[in-house]
């Protein structure tokens, strides 16, 4: 279980590098949001709530010295996991794609197993993705979901055709959901899916399919 995570995260990178290039959103400013998604706010308040929830724990490891340093741009970091949950949410349900929390709790159950414990299990997300232990359910989710997606579309994530298919469906979904991102946050990119220059730490930028139509190392 714990190499099909791998794999899956190596597949996400893929479908969102692979995903074709929209315009621009508006980046106009709204009092006390850090993005609007959908018409539907993200408070400045949540993100750094999350992002403070983070350095409690952090602060909480042996490890506390590295981990906040290596940190540094956890803000942003939060409010990148917060737009995307809710792309991926939408390009979920255009498809018809359904979570249950049965679901959920059986890739948290073989994750854990994988890492010998909850303790392990708790340390390695906090360390790798910078997730709380009050945060992992929501990242299970999307492991869940990615794949379903995929499923629910007809697509092969093990192929360049597929990784397009899913990159497609989520482009559409950035795009329909009109993100725009408080200027202090930076913008959004809707073909890297990624806040401005702010990379996901734990997405790999080097695939092992290259996108359709491009040559390969390209």
């Amino acid at each position: 279980m714990h190499r099909r995570r791998r794999t899956a995260l190596a597949v996400l990178a893929a479908t969102l590098l692979a995903a074709p290039l929209l315009s621009a959103c508006g980046n106009q400013a709204h009092p006390g949001a850090a993005a609007v998604v959908g018409g539907e706010r993200i408070e400045v308040s949540a993100v750094q709530g999350r992002a403070a929830d983070v350095r409690a724990a952090q602060e909480s490891s042996p490890q506390a010295e590295q981990l906040v340093n290596k940190s540094g741009q956890l803000n942003r970091a939060k409010l990148h996991g917060l737009i995307f949950a809710r792309i991926l949410d939408r390009a979920a349900a255009d498809a018809g794609v359904t979570v249950t929390r049965n679901e959920v709790q059986e890739m948290r159950r073989a994750s854990r197993a994988q890492q010998g414990g909850e303790k392990q299990f708790q340390a390695m997300m906090l360390q790798q993705r910078w997730v709380a232990p009050d945060q992992i359910d929501a990242d299970m989710r999307q492991e869940v979901q990615l794949p379903k997606l995929a499923e629910a579309l007809g697509a092969d994530l093990g192929t360049p055709a597929g990784q397009q298919v899913v990159g497609e469906a989520l482009t559409k979904a950035s795009k329909a959901l009109d993100i725009d991102v408080n200027p202090r946050f930076g913008s959004w990119d809707d073909q890297k899916m990624q806040l401005g220059a702010y990379s996901a730490p734990w997405i790999t930028q080097v695939t092992e399919f290259p996108p359709k139509d491009s040559p390969a190392g390209a």
